[in-house]
Formats: C-alpha cells, structure tokens, sequence
C-alpha cells in the first residue's frame, strides 16, 4: 500500500511538472487543469458501528467544462468499544459531473454529482492484544452528492457525501466473555457505509 501511495504521488508531481513547462504555472481552470489537495473523511454506519476518521490526499484532472475527475488516497482509523482497532486504506478514484457551468469558478457554490471506484485494504486488530488480527482486501463503488466552496478561482473547499459499497470477505468480531474473537469469513458479502469527505484543494495548472 505505501508503494501504491509512492507511485501515486510520484504521478502527481510528474504532472505537475509537465503543466509548468508547458502552462508557465498558468492554471485558470477549465479542461486540462490540475489541481492537488488534503483531504478529512468520517465514516458512519459501518458494520462495527465505530465512527471512522481520517485523511488523505488527492489530485484532480479535468476533462470537460462539466466533468472532472479525482484521484485519491485515504487512511481511515476507528475503534469498537474498548475491543477493536480498525485500519482502511481507501485508493481510488472519482469522476465529478457538474450541474451547471463554471469551469472557471468564479462563482461561491459549484455543486456536483459524484461517482467512482476504489480498491480497500481494511485491518481488525484486539486492542488488548494485537496479534489477534485479521485482514482484508475489497473493491468498492460509490455515488453522492458535493459542492466546491470557491474561495478563489484557484483554491476551493470542497465537501462531498458519498455511499461506498465493498464487496469482499466479511470481517467479523465476537466477544465472549471479555474474550475478543476476530474472523475473516471465507464468502464474499457486500456490505456499505457514508463517507463524508472535506478536502482542501489548489488550482497550480492547465495541462492543456
């Protein structure tokens, strides 16, 4: 997963580097502009019921005056109780559908539809002992709705809210008795939660 993330960012700075060849830096938005951000997430309504916290980073590329697309990486943490840590590691990526025209943004509020794709990494481990772990590898869609919040025309608050669908082996705890049980299941199940996102995020440049 941390080469994953190397190779990621590694993307991200060879194409910051062509933009400013080419543009001279010169992002005003638009097809073709690149920008990067940080991320918060907070996951609810997981199957543990632990409210999940995290962040992450990501870059943008858009297409189209209305289309978009989001690249990102999440690490997410939360705990059930006083029995269980929990890791995910979210990889993927966005395509966000404009609901009206402001390539440019110029204006406050750009809303947005939002869907997309990730790969999940996702660990269980006993918070009395961490040996007694167990561990997963998933795939996941998900849709929502989001807005830019335009600061300027180059830096945007952006919050979204998505649903997340997984579909891999279930992760599963039982106590008994204080004892702390952790099992992968050996069947596929889906299973989902809302991931709301806040990012922060910075226009540097037009690709083309």
């Amino acid at each position: 997963m941390k080469n994953t993330l190397t190779a990621a960012l590694l993307l991200a700075t060879a194409l910051y580097s062509s933009a400013q060849q080419a543009n001279n830096g010169n992002g005003t938005g638009g097809p073709g502009s690149f920008s990067l951000g940080t991320r918060n997430t907070i996951s609810v309504f997981n199957d543990d019921e632990g409210i999940g916290k995290g962040i992450g980073g990501q870059f943008r590329l858009q297409l189209t005056n209305r289309l978009n697309t989001e690249w990102y990486f999440d690490y997410i943490t939360s705990r059930n109780g006083q029995y269980t840590f929990r890791n995910d590691y979210h990889i993927g990526w966005s395509v966000l559908l404009y609901t009206r025209s402001n390539h440019s943004f110029e204006k406050l509020l750009q809303p947005y539809l939002i869907a997309g794709h990730c790969f999940d990494y996702s660990k269980v481990m006993a918070q009395n002992d961490k040996a007694n772990t167990a561990s997963r590898l998933s795939m996941a869609t998900q849709a929502g709705i989001g807005t830019h919040i335009n600061i300027t025309r180059k830096l945007d608050c952006s919050l979204s809210g998505q649903y997340m669908l997984h579909f891999g082996k279930e992760l599963e705890t039982n106590i008994d008795a204080d004892q702390v049980f952790i099992e992968r299941k050996p069947f596929t199940h889906p299973h989902g939660h809302l991931l709301v996102t806040i990012s922060f995020n910075y226009l540097f440049a037009d690709l083309w």
